[in-house]
């Protein structure tokens, strides 16, 4: 009898570390208990990959750094990528695959979703989950020729229907960058000398966002994206959000399906501000040291950024891909009922945040900032003042 050929005699699993919520988790798990054969090109599968969930507010809570000592692979979120590199925790992708590879992945994700990964001159993960700020709404109580092209017409819907606007966790300073870059202003600029958003066009966002504030149900006022639509989608709840991070599998799930579409902008035909989010892929540079380990963390990567993972893996079990095809394609979009076609120009033009080290305190504190001030009714001039000054004296770095 022939001697089998031994591929690898390293038996360990590679460990994964990603965000607890379904959209990135699922399709992770699901690929992992695939016994499906590696795509063409690639090298033999060396190990197995398990993954181990913690929520997103723990990453912003504990950097990056915390977590590269245990896991050779972690689902990571560029705004926090600027104290990721300074500690030196994350592997360059530019040390595991060749220029032609990592240029086809930037060509084929969606929007700036790739760029969103470079900093210094390398990419320090690749782009596999994507969102954006969008509109929604409940179609069987907001008929689509009544939807808001402006942030005018969405408080005066908001007199007629229920309507919610997000403001917790980081998001309602990111609402201020996203009506701040509808009226043409982009935030934390570094010629406006330590100024988070100019003055005029704050205040107006401001004022918008207590309107709107104002007639948000009370328990709502405080509540992240998802517990948002999971609101929207149960029996009794709002008709219409005009600024919330777009989870495609609310089009589906809940007793009352949602719709998604362009956000308000400041006037009909102008800009549609909205801040880009989404998930990246990283590596370890604590554990993926010898020659093995890379080739097997090779092989994760690039079946999870393969065009069938992406294109059809991904949309089956409630992930968002960042891939274009998954965006573009016959398939995925009729399985989120018009999603893709409806956010896609949205998606392409969501802003980059900035990626300093440091950044995702800034962002976390100077929501509480604004939340708390908008709830104690502080005048707005004071408010910007504040974040000023807390954003000049730089003590969040």
């Amino acid at each position: 009898m022939a001697t089998p050929v031994a591929v690898h005699t390293t038996t360990a699993g590679l460990r994964g570390l990603t965000w607890d919520h379904p959209r990135v988790y699922a399709p992770l798990e699901e690929l992992a208990r695939l016994d499906a054969s590696v795509p063409a090109g690639c090298e033999t599968v060396a190990r197995p990959l398990s993954w181990e969930r913690k929520p997103a507010a723990a990453f912003a809570a504990a950097p990056v750094r915390r977590y590269a000592g245990d896991y050779d692979l972690l689902v990571v979120a560029h705004p926090g990528l600027g104290t990721a590199v300074a500690s030196g925790c994350l592997l360059p992708m530019e040390t595991l695959f060749d220029a032609a590879e990592l240029d086809h992945w930037r060509r084929t994700s969606v929007g700036a979703s790739y760029e969103s990964y470079r900093l210094g001159g390398h990419t320090w993960a690749l782009p596999l989950d994507v969102s954006t700020q969008v509109a929604a709404a409940r179609p069987d109580l907001v008929d689509e020729d009544r939807l808001p092209r402006t942030w005018k017409e969405a408080a005066a819907l908001a007199r007629t229907i229920p309507t919610v606007l997000c403001l917790g966790g980081p998001h309602a300073f990111l609402t201020l960058c996203s009506m701040s870059l509808a009226q043409g202003k982009e935030p934390m600029r570094e010629e406006e000398d330590g100024t988070v958003v100019c003055r005029e066009t704050g205040l107006a966002a401001l004022d918008m966002m207590a309107t709107l504030r104002a007639r948000t149900a009370p328990p709502l006022r405080t509540c992240d994206p998802n517990s948002v639509l999971r609101a929207m989608a149960q029996d009794a709840g709002p008709a219409y959000c005009p600024l919330v991070y777009g989870y495609a599998t609310y089009t589906r799930a809940g007793a009352y399906p949602l719709a998604f579409s362009r956000p308000p902008g400041w006037c009909a035909d102008g800009p549609a501000g909205s801040v880009l989010g989404g998930a990246g892929l990283a590596v370890s540079a604590r554990r993926v040291r010898d020659t093995e380990t890379r080739a097997a963390v090779r092989d994760h990567v690039r079946r999870l950024l393969s065009d069938p993972v992406q294109r059809d893996l991904f949309p089956m079990t409630g992930g968002q891909p960042a891939a274009r095809t998954a965006w573009t394609g016959r398939r995925t979009d009729p399985h989120w009922r018009g999603f893709c076609h409806d956010t896609l120009t949205t998606v392409e033009g969501a802003w980059l945040r900035p990626r300093m080290p440091g950044y995702l305190t800034f962002q976390e504190r100077a929501s509480l900032l604004l939340r708390e001030g908008l709830a104690e009714r502080i005048p707005h001039r004071t408010l910007l003042d504040s974040l000023d000054s807390w954003y000049r004296e730089g003590n969040w770095h």
